[in-house]
């Protein structure tokens, strides 16, 4: 019995130790581990910050490209007919949001919503448009008749568009 006694004396105190520094290393392994992560999340954040805001002028830059004031000037209608001047601007619109497809990742799901349906609702509008007039009519008067109507719109879907993206812009920043 004595012989267990003293074993216990030694093996005791021994353990108490054991588990006081396993307990000191554990929390030092774990605040070791929680500022690596933090420096990790800010390096990343310094190098994706750029990309982030690029990313914003991008598609601030495509929602005023296909506004009808900017995307009527750049393409000419000439002498197009209604049909071929609509199918030119339904394709420039559709490579500009092609061209900026890759976007998507560094913005929120909210704003990228927004800007699919500024997208949408602008070729929804030249359809409209194109529909409402003479079948015989040129694309001069289509492009007209976009400019008047993208006139009588309160507000256009691509500004809608614009508001939210400069509002989280502004958030994240």
């Amino acid at each position: 019995m004595e012989v267990f006694l003293d074993t216990f004396r030694f093996v005791f105190p021994s353990l108490l130790v054991l588990i006081a520094v396993y307990l000191m290393m554990s929390s030092f392994f774990d605040n070791e581990d929680r500022r690596r992560r933090a420096e990790l999340r800010s390096l990343n954040q310094r190098q994706s910050l750029p990309l982030r805001f690029q990313a914003y002028e991008r598609l601030a830059l495509f929602l005023e490209r296909i506004n009808p004031s900017s995307l009527l000037v750049r393409v000419k209608s000439g002498s197009l007919s209604n049909a071929e001047y609509l199918a030119l601007l339904q394709k420039a619109v559709r490579d500009e949001y092609e061209h900026n497809l890759s976007q998507q990742i560094y913005v929120s799901s909210e704003v990228w919503d927004y800007v699919t349906t500024a997208k949408s609702a602008m070729v929804s509008l030249m359809n409209t448009v194109s529909a409402g007039l003479h079948p015989q009519a040129s694309g001069a008067e289509l492009s007209l008749a976009l400019l008047t109507a993208s006139m009588e719109i309160k507000q256009l879907p691509t500004q809608a568009a614009l508001v939210h993206l400069k509002a989280e812009v502004g958030q994240e920043f």
